[in-house]
């Protein structure tokens, strides 16, 4: 599919890039869409703030300027930035330390939290740091989403039955909702099955029904008529209409040091999910991906969000999923839905007033499931035991440690699942087929390319930690299998040699030499020959020492056994 064209900016001003162009032809289709994510994100932000521990009408704030913020300066023209559940945990978790949630003073503290979000974005895009979202894997992300899953939905199990579960753990509240069953709500359990029953129905018969708002307005209607609150069921409570006034967050010393770790934290979380998820749907419909610009969108949407009174915003893959599958196909559809959010707070809060904590806990609850990605672990079980493992203890570390810890874990998770491949790189030994084609085989004691000679192939850059290999697989080679007086060292596969690793290279090749084995290279990329030129290692025979590609290898090598004497001219490496 080609790239849908965008308009030409004037250096410095790349704006609107997720709305232009505009055709009249799908403004119907657009607006069409932002009525249907409208109906679906209104409940799923209402209980995002219930995560978050914030005033319900908060959630609603997510989708007005910090989304229509976005839709100016970002680049996406799908991504859906607003409250988000591992955002939203992840703040909870650092907040309920510092204030009581709800109160003014936890509002100002989530307005600095999001400030201080918004601006590592920045700081991000202008230090040219929006390659980092590359280091937080899909294996990572798989695990870290099915943790804050099993979190968030064990977190509503107290507001789903009419009980309350102290503590801030997921397993010591799990203990402490088994503990009080006997003391559940009749009355509040028969809300929360009516709710989950509504959702599952309406997602049988189609998934763009809005389950969740069917069931949000069917609970406020019965709460109103029947008066539940007079039966023990809890209810929201007054909420503020009309738009959200323009505040000032926290701003203290003090506090913002409080906040910094979460703030890191929730830095990473929007840094990864988002990146992932604008490209993932820029690559379906044939789109540029600007993520410099996304940065800059995502960074001033939580900006926004601090002096509009609410709390972090993330690119939402659930949202960005209900606006593509409604058919949205730019920012005009997260602009219409900005409008319908309007609306409602500017007509319709009185309605909120009824509806039961109960209902929202079952929305945020089915939420929680859906992120619980079963079938994609135990695809990643069947086909690469090892990263589920890594996914597998990022989940537990979420549950265990809690999201802020969690996201810690992911982190290093994904530094050492890197380093894991890279330590253990696939080096071969390359042999001519019988087609005459180059096939790798495995290192191994006496393997030949042909009598005499070892083209050696090692699997990735060469750096202080795998060093080793190296050595270890040429000193093998070298040493069992007859006579070798060539070893050829393919570097198809290496992209950068550290200084560590040249000092081992180097040592290496005077080991070789002593040994009477001339030592060369081939396929060297250009940078790398210049950085083995810096580090002084310029092989044994001047420019002859480097080979374009391993056949030219094997041919000198070969003119060399014929008698040219070659291999008999060997000196010294460059200094070592």
């Amino acid at each position: 599919m080609a790239p849908v064209p965008r308009r030409a900016w004037p250096r410095g001003w790349p704006v609107l890039q997720g709305i232009l162009p505009v055709r009249r032809s799908e403004i119907a289709g657009e607006v069409l869409a932002g009525l249907t994510l409208a109906a679906l994100a209104i409940p799923e932000v209402l209980g995002f703030a219930r995560i978050a521990g914030m005033p319900v009408v908060t959630g609603l704030y997510t989708l007005l300027l910090p989304m229509a913020v976005f839709a100016v300066l970002g680049s996406s023209r799908h991504l859906v930035v607003a409250a988000d559940s591992a955002t939203a945990a992840i703040l909870a978790a650092a907040l309920i330390r510092l204030a009581v949630p709800g109160s003014p003073k936890y509002v100002q503290l989530a307005g600095l939290a999001a400030l201080l979000t918004g601006g590592l974005l920045l700081l991000a895009r202008v230090s040219g740091l929006g390659f980092l979202a590359d280091f937080l894997s899909r294996t990572i992300l798989l695990g870290f989403l099915t943790g804050v899953g099993i979190q968030v939905a064990v977190d509503q199990l107290p507001g789903m039955l009419g009980i309350t579960a102290p503590g801030t753990r997921t397993l010591s509240r799990l203990a402490h909702v088994v503990a009080a069953l006997g003391r559940a709500s009749p009355a509040t359990v028969a809300v929360s099955a009516g709710a989950i029953a509504v959702m599952l129905a309406a997602r049988l018969a189609a998934r763009r029904i809005p389950g969740a708002l069917i069931a949000v307005i069917a609970a406020t209607a019965v709460s109103r008529v029947a008066d539940l609150a007079a039966h023990g069921v809890a209810t929201v409570g007054p909420v503020p209409r009309g738009l959200p006034p323009l505040t000032l967050p926290a701003l203290g010393l003090h506090q913002a040091a409080a906040l910094l770790g979460s703030a890191v934290s929730m830095f990473v979380v929007i840094l990864a999910q988002s990146a992932v998820t604008a490209r993932t749907y820029a690559a379906k419909h044939g789109e540029a991906f600007g993520e410099n610009a996304d940065l800059i969108g995502v960074g001033a949407a939580n900006v926004a969000a601090a002096f509009s009174g609410t709390f972090v915003v993330n690119g939402s893959p659930t949202k960005t999923h209900m606006a593509d599958a409604a058919g949205g196909r730019s920012q005009l559809t997260q602009l219409t839905t900005g409008a319908v959010v309007v609306v409602v707070l500017l007509l319709l809060t009185g309605f909120l007033t009824d509806l039961p904590i109960a209902a929202l806990a079952a929305v945020v609850f089915l939420i929680g499931i859906e992120l619980v990605d079963v079938r994609g672990m135990r695809r990643l079980l069947a086909v690469r035991q090892g990263e589920f493992v890594v996914a597998a203890a990022t989940a537990a570390a979420v549950v265990v440690l809690g999201v802020q810890d969690g996201i810690i874990v992911a982190v290093a998770a994904s530094i050492v699942d890197h380093l894991r491949h890279s330590y253990r790189p696939l080096n071969s030994v390359l042999v001519k087929s019988p087609m005459g084609h180059w096939a790798p085989v495995p290192v191994a004691p006496g393997e030949r390319t042909e009598p005499g000679l070892v083209v050696y192939r090692f699997g990735t850059s060469l750096y202080y930690a795998n060093a080793f290999r190296l050595v270890t697989d040429l000193t093998t080679l070298a040493r069992d299998g007859g006579a070798l007086r060539w070893i050829v060292l393919d570097c198809a596969a290496i992209g950068d040699v550290d200084y560590s690793a040249a000092s081992v290279l180097a040592q290496l090749i005077g080991q070789l030499h002593d040994q009477g084995i001339f030592f060369a290279v081939a396929s060297l990329l250009p940078p790398v020959r210049r950085q083995l030129e810096r580090y002084g290692i310029r092989g044994h025979a001047g420019p002859d020492a480097h080979y374009g590609t391993a056949g030219e290898a094997l041919e000198a090598y070969r003119a060399a056994e014929g008698g040219d004497g070659l291999a008999g001219q060997a000196t010294p490496a460059g200094p070592v």
